[in-house]
């Protein structure tokens, strides 16, 4: 009787804290109740198909981060054959795995090919002819750079969508290139789209030449100078007409040497962005910023001058970009500006918004679904089972109250393909029910006693329940691995489906068997 007792009160007490975490909060938040305060965290969360939101599909310009490469690889061939003495008269990059040296005199050659030796550790070099070569990517770096640049996409994008708060967001590779984003509960998809397909690439520069209304007054000979860009931007603080800067395309410091930005005001108490550099940026900008005292610096941000401030003195680890922002726009820069720059342009595929309405009809669609399969259940489980039918429903009940519960504690996500997986849960849960009472009723058949029946059909489907459950978990784990979105709800569901129903069909409904037997000496059939 004691043993008894203990299998019941841990049945209660399963039951009161998964009923707490999971139907609870429900129950409230349909009726308007507060719930207390060590539940307010543990509510079951509704994916997208129920709750309304965003879905994106992003494709990522993987040439763009091969283009980066190529230019930074040829300015620092540049710079190097500056420092060495040897002339050319022309380089360009004509494609994005390719850059081109043209006009290398014949008597430095050999030096050239010397200067050039560092660049050969990811470029292979052309052979030579009439004083021009062409270095081609290697395909290894190019294959890398392609993965790297998704998978920092990637980890951008979910860094930024964190910072906006969504709870539960699905973000995923998707092929070779795109990526799925997913945004629960998100309506200013304006914004959303803005903040995860902004570049975000601070660069700081030096401007080389007074700022112009017109592109034309600052090339030389109709051309942009070697080794130098013109990059348009703002005029003075107010003025909203477009000027342009005559800058070097290779940034002295860039988003990468960011370690923070925040909001915060300019002098005039005008929102503004200040940022802090890295230990490694803070020494880059303090050696340019002390070596062009006197001279304007542009701060750069996704091509645009900003605001180019006079440098005064040396400035180390802090600095502000200011313009004419509004304090949304402070707030959305410092965000884009600490998850990091994209390392590629993202193109829209596709692009739908859910509304709450399509979700809440899918909920009652998936409520009706469950509730009518609930009752066929027990009707069946009560007509083929009699009072036995009573055992199995209670069980199914305790099942379905640990599974809500179960999601609810660890923050899953409850989306339509896992309402389908709850339903299913309910099938298992009936299945293994209907093994343990055939079993039992064989073993009535062979004139057992009815405790020993009992006894003897739980204990010999235990092993077959236990084989079948382990099965098909393995199944969700693979479902879970290699699945997108829809599949992993569905997978979670199913997971905590089979855990819960594995508890109740074995521990549960025997308990309840014992129960009802307990206070009889003599039994002679059993209601099965």
């Amino acid at each position: 009787m004691s043993n008894l007792r203990w299998k019941v009160t841990t049945i209660l007490v399963v039951f009161v804290v998964f009923f707490g975490v999971g139907v609870y909060p429900l129950i409230a938040a349909r009726y308007g109740v507060h719930s207390p305060g060590w539940l307010m965290d543990k509510e079951l969360r509704l994916g997208l198909d129920l709750k309304g939101g965003v879905h994106l599909v992003l494709r990522v310009q993987t040439d763009d981060a091969l283009r980066i490469v190529t230019e930074q690889e040829m300015e620092r061939l540049r710079e190097e054959l500056k420092t060495r003495n040897i002339p050319v008269t022309n380089m360009d990059a004509p494609d994005p795995v390719h850059f081109r040296v043209e006009g290398i005199p014949p008597a430095q050659d050999a030096a050239f090919r010397t200067a050039a030796t560092e660049v050969q550790a990811n470029f292979d070099r052309g052979t030579g002819v009439n004083g021009t070569y062409t270095f081609t990517m290697k395909p290894n770096i190019q294959l890398n750079l392609r993965e790297e640049a998704v998978v920092q996409a990637r980890q951008t994008i979910e860094r930024r969508v964190n910072e906006l708060g969504v709870t539960e967001p699905s973000i995923a590779q998707q092929g070779t290139d795109q990526i799925l984003v997913q945004l629960p509960g998100v309506d200013d998809v304006e914004r959303a789209k803005g903040i995860i397909g902004s570049p975000g690439l601070l660069e700081l520069k030096i401007v080389e030449g007074s700022p112009s209304p017109t592109k034309e007054a600052l090339m030389v000979n109709g051309q942009v100078p070697q080794g130098m860009e013109i990059v348009p931007g703002a005029g003075a603080v107010g003025d909203t007409s477009t000027v342009y800067y005559l800058v070097k395309k290779v940034s002295a410091v860039s988003g990468q040497d960011l370690r923070n930005a925040r909001a915060s005001v300019d002098e005039n108490n005008r929102p503004a962005v200040s940022f802090t550099l890295s230990n490694e940026g803070g020494r880059k900008f303090g050696k340019v910023s002390g070596e062009n005292i006197g001279r304007q610096l542009a701060i750069i941000l996704d091509g645009r001058v900003q605001s180019a401030p006079t440098l005064e003195s040396r400035i180390n680890t802090e600095g502000r970009i200011t313009g004419s922002f509004t304090p949304e726009e402070v707030q959305n820069l410092s965000l884009i500006l600490r998850s990091g720059a994209l390392p590629a342009t993202l193109t829209y595929l596709e692009e739908r918004t859910i509304g709450p309405s399509l979700g809440a009809d899918s909920i009652r669609s998936g409520v009706m679904a469950s509730t009518v399969g609930l009752l066929l259940v027990i009707l069946f489980m009560l007509v083929y089972y009699q009072l036995s039918g009573v055992n199995a429903v209670v069980a199914l009940l305790f099942n379905l109250v640990i599974l809500l519960g179960l999601m609810a504690y660890v923050g899953a996500v409850m989306t339509l393909p896992g309402i389908a997986g709850f339903v299913l849960t309910m099938g298992i849960g009936v299945d293994s029910n209907v093994l343990i009472f055939e079993r039992i009723k064989e073993e009535i058949e062979a004139q057992r006693g009815v405790r020993a029946s009992i006894n003897a059909g739980f204990a010999r489907v235990f092993w077959t329940l236990f084989d079948t459950h382990i099965a098909a978990l393995i199944s969700v784990a693979f479902l879970f691995q290699f699945g997108t979105g829809p599949i992993r709800g569905f997978a979670v569901t199913l997971f905590f489906g089979l855990l819960s129903n594995l508890f109740t069909s074995i521990f549960v409904s025997k308990t309840l068997f014992e129960l009802a037997l307990a206070r009889r000496h003599q039994v002679a059939a059993l209601s099965i």
